[in-house]
């Protein structure tokens, strides 16, 4: 794919109070600045703040692009339930579903890819990095962006004196979906076992 054709459509959401927008923000970052690609990012709440919907749209292209509004997702990252059940009919049939593991159950016939982001960031004893491991995983997974300018977008976007936490959170989602990308690589060609 040139860079003139390459468009990719992101829905990243949630509830509030879990970085929803910051996860779509630094994506878009990343894309735009790291990457030399246009990208725009719409959000939305729902009428609380915290535990309300949460919604970040975010369209990465190699053109201009003319409206910021996704019509159709190429990639759509769920991290609560309701959020899934609102966005699923936006996902193209042939687009990524990432979703958090604990907190989001697909339907039987979504074949999509599953990270426990919430609880692998209370393992790092910070649950509200939870979305600084899905940007990991999203750059991973979709190559949406990419990783080195991910990680600039991240250390950009976070706190001062938070920059090596929310790097390490980074790099547990980056890795746990590339170890996902090649279970699922081994499956299809029929391996199994530890060889590679």
């Amino acid at each position: 794919m040139t860079k003139a054709s390459f468009k990719q459509e992101v829905i990243v959401t949630g509830f509030g109070g879990q970085g929803i927008i910051l996860a779509g923000r630094i994506l878009g970052m990343a894309a735009s600045i790291g990457d030399k690609h246009e990208s725009t990012l719409v959000q939305s709440y729902g009428p609380e703040s915290r535990g309300g919907a949460c919604c970040a749209q975010v369209i990465i292209s190699g053109q201009v692009i003319q409206y910021p509004y996704v019509k159709t997702a190429d990639v759509l990252v769920a991290m609560s339930q309701s959020a899934y059940e609102k966005y699923k009919a936006q996902l193209k049939p042939d687009g990524y579903l990432l979703t958090d593991r604990d907190l989001v159950t697909p339907g039987s016939d979504s074949d999509g890819f599953a990270i426990p982001a919430t609880r692998m960031a209370e393992e790092l004893g910070r649950k509200m990095m939870a979305n600084i491991i899905m940007v990991g995983f999203i750059t991973a997974v979709t190559g949406v962006v990419s990783e080195k300018a991910a990680r600039e977008a991240v250390l950009a976007s976070v706190p001062k004196g938070s920059e090596t936490m929310n790097l390490q959170a980074f790099t547990k989602g980056h890795e746990y979906g590339l170890a996902i990308l090649k279970g699922k690589r081994k499956k299809a060609t029929g391996k199994t076992g530890a060889l590679s």
